[in-house]
């Protein structure tokens, strides 16, 4: 089931506490993918939070949303690069994409087999994709006061389990999103030393969890056989030819003589 994105639009920029979420997830996500100078970066589902920091040095930024969940125009006051889209097939050419962020776009899918495969299909030869997913051994996946709490939540294990399965390695595991998930200004305000101590929990106390991956390229498998070229036939290829009967050389002769 998606959201509807005037609701994720309300909790990321007009609550503070969607706003403190929205800050801690980037900065990750930031310092794990540092550069994106002359590349493509695409986010799918609600990554509009996380995208403002590729705009200035990527040749192009896309922001795709699904549509059951609806889109809005995005970045403000700058040219649009938001685009609605099915899920099973994105505007987006084939192996073109450098660089893929998928947040809240996994857990709410109505169709999340054909969708990793659009994700595969546009990757490139050596871009990487990050999955940001609620972490269900956290506390922001049990509340329904934020996004988080919608959806399926995934364990590290299950998240890597369905990467592979559909064509992608997983490379590097991260976790994010450690303030509770109150409304209190004391805590939003303890949030970026509470990110830097969840740093050193395990990864199931963050709220999300954040696994780089690649696609996987699959090797043929088997032994090759070298097919023998065919001959070309003739008008009349492949008849048989009429063969002269056999003469039998044994033939009976009278004596003239008694």
């Amino acid at each position: 089931m998606h959201l509807d994105v005037q609701d994720l639009k309300n909790f990321y920029y007009r609550q503070s506490l969607g706003r403190a979420a929205q800050r801690a997830i980037r900065n990750r996500l930031v310092e794990l993918w540092p550069d994106t100078t002359g590349q493509t970066v695409v986010g799918f589902g609600f990554a509009v939070p996380l995208l403002r920091p590729f705009l200035v040095k990527s040749r192009r930024v896309v922001a795709l949303m699904p549509g059951p969940q609806g889109v809005m125009p995005w970045p403000a006051g700058m040219p649009n690069v938001s685009v609605l889209t099915d899920e099973r097939y994105w505007p987006l050419e084939t192996g073109h994409v450098d660089r893929l962020i998928i947040m809240h776009g996994l857990e709410t899918s109505d169709q999340p087999s054909q969708m990793l495969d659009e994700a595969r299909r546009v990757l490139g030869p050596g871009g990487k994709v990050m999955f940001i997913v609620p972490n269900r051994g956290g506390i922001w996946s049990r509340s329904d006061a934020t996004p988080m709490g919608f959806g399926r939540p995934f364990t590290l294990g299950q998240l890597e389990t369905m990467l592979r399965v559909h064509g992608f390695s997983p490379e590097n595991q991260n976790s994010a999103l450690y303030l509770p998930p109150s409304h209190h200004r004391g805590w939003q305000k303890l949030g970026p030393a509470l990110e830097q101590i969840g740093r050193k929990l395990p990864l199931f106390a963050g709220g999300v969890l954040m696994v780089e991956a690649s696609k996987r390229i699959q090797q043929k498998t088997g032994t090759a056989v070298k097919a023998s070229p065919r001959r070309a036939l003739g008008v009349l290829g492949g008849l048989a030819k009429p063969a002269p009967k056999p003469v039998n050389n044994y033939t009976q002769s009278r004596d003239p003589r008694p």
